[in-house]
């Protein structure tokens, strides 16, 4: 081999060395930025509130609290991220229902069409209940009743198919472009949103007298079959005096992780607040809590 094709040999060695080296790094870039972020144990979120008294620090993934009054932004997280809002959806439901002005009184049997398919989760209302739909929007939005919000979207004029178009052509109405829903319930991970349409959508659910009020009950009962069924709310803490909630709406689905809306009067303010993707059972409750502890220290602090 002449000296001129040894170096050229020598230079393609290098340049294959360079390539495999660049292959290589992005394979080990995709692979980190695919890992989840690992989220904050209890113990971490304590140490961090200790070392930053004046920061709150969140096991949600996704947050966000503005001023219902001015809009203003008092804190966010990934507000702007998309993503599964499972069954904060029934607050659009119950918007598409009341503004249809359906007869609330009207009776409706419960189907087995209104079975869940996707996630196949059970129900108390069993088919051949008849119940209200008045009833049926209570329990949905109070309790979350998955069977409910189906029976409500199926009785809708024109089925189902043209309920969820109407929650879409809402969606546009309000502005919401992050937003798409695909069923009535949130059990599809197809319906997603981001905490900066919901907090538009907990304001224009806020304008309902009913939503307001049932969302925030703390317990319900309904008839079927001659038996009584008793609901709670699903966000606990509407039975606290500790907390002043206007409206309120929880969700979940593996894919969503834990949700948590409200419209809550914290520090002198009337604020929404948004909490998405939340680790462990109670840890949206512990957000809650954590956003009002940093809420109502800081306004002390600018008092003092």
């Amino acid at each position: 081999m002449s000296q001129p094709q040894r170096r050229l040999h020598s230079l393609e060695k290098i340049v294959a060395l360079f390539a495999l080296f660049a292959v290589l790094a992005l394979a080990i870039g995709f692979a980190q930025a695919a890992e989840p972020k690992r989220k904050l144990s209890p113990r971490e979120l304590e140490r961090l509130q200790r070392e930053h008294p004046g920061e709150v620090h969140l096991r949600s993934s996704v947050a966000l609290v503005q001023d219902a009054a001015s809009g203003e932004t008092l804190y966010e997280k990934n507000s702007e991220a998309v993503l599964p809002i499972a069954s904060i959806t029934k607050l659009m439901t119950a918007m598409v229902i009341l503004d249809r002005g359906l007869d609330l009184e009207q009776r409706i049997v419960v189907s087995g069409e209104d079975s869940d398919l996707v996630k196949g989760t059970g129900s108390r209302l069993r088919p051949g209940s008849v119940l209200t739909r008045n009833e049926l929007l209570l329990i949905a939005l109070m309790a979350s009743e998955n069977r409910a919000a189906a029976s409500l979207a199926r009785t809708y004029p024109g089925g189902t198919q043209a309920f969820v178009a109407a929650m879409n052509a809402k969606a546009a109405a309000l502005g919401i472009e992050d937003t798409r829903f695909v069923d009535p319930t949130g059990l599809s991970p197809g319906n997603v949103s981001s905490a900066r349409d919901l907090a538009k959508l907990v304001a224009a659910a806020h304008r309902y007298p009913l939503i307001r009020e049932y969302s925030t009950r703390s317990s319900a009962q309904v008839r079927a079959f001659g038996r009584t069924l008793s609901y709670r709310n699903t966000n606990g803490l509407v039975r606290s005096r500790d907390w002043d909630i206007g409206l309120s709406k929880t969700g979940y689905i593996s894919e969503a992780g834990r949700g948590l809306v409200m419209r809550v009067r914290m520090a002198s303010k009337d604020l929404i607040v948004v909490l998405l993707d939340s680790w462990g059972k109670y840890s949206r409750i512990g957000d809650a809590n954590r956003i009002r502890k940093w809420l109502e220290s800081s306004a002390a602090a600018t008092r003092g």
